[in-house]
């Protein structure tokens, strides 16, 4: 059975190996990840400024959820972005990327997030089939 818990430090390899075959748009970098960008996500869900989850089965992370928690004053409160999900290989197709939606759904309603959104390009059924609608275009602007 997949269990799903918040991140700890002790997940970045598992988590650093699903980052490498999901990032298509950039090229993950084991430096950059292990000096500032994993401990700067550890450090915000600690606070409560994002859901960091990892799906776990036979004490193996298996997938992993990063969603930031932003404050809003068009929507009146805070929205809950969803920016990585992803799941091995070897598990897709078997529920265990829904539950890490669904287990983010909740904490969302905990946390009293207005709503939970997702930009995506090639999941939209999958995300639509979790209750998502689509109201917005995503554009980006890169620095580099």
């Amino acid at each position: 059975m997949t269990a799903i818990r918040d991140a700890t430090p002790s997940d970045a390899d598992d988590i650093y190996r699903l980052l490498t075959g999901f990032a298509t748009s950039y090229r993950p970098d084991r430096a950059v990840f292990d000096d500032g960008a994993f401990p700067r996500v550890i450090e915000a869900a600690s606070y409560g400024r994002a859901e960091f989850l990892v799906a776990e089965q036979d004490a193996r992370v298996v997938g992993y959820l990063l969603a930031l928690r932003m404050p809003t004053l068009f929507a009146g409160g805070t929205v809950l972005e969803l920016l990585e999900l992803t799941v091995a290989e070897s598990m897709r197709g078997r529920g265990t990327g829904s539950a890490l939606v669904r287990a983010a759904q909740a904490r969302a309603r905990e946390a009293k997030d207005v709503e939970v959104t997702v930009p995506t390009r090639r999941a939209a059924d999958f995300y639509r089939a979790l209750g998502f609608r689509e109201t917005a275009v995503h554009l980006t602007w890169s620095t580099a």
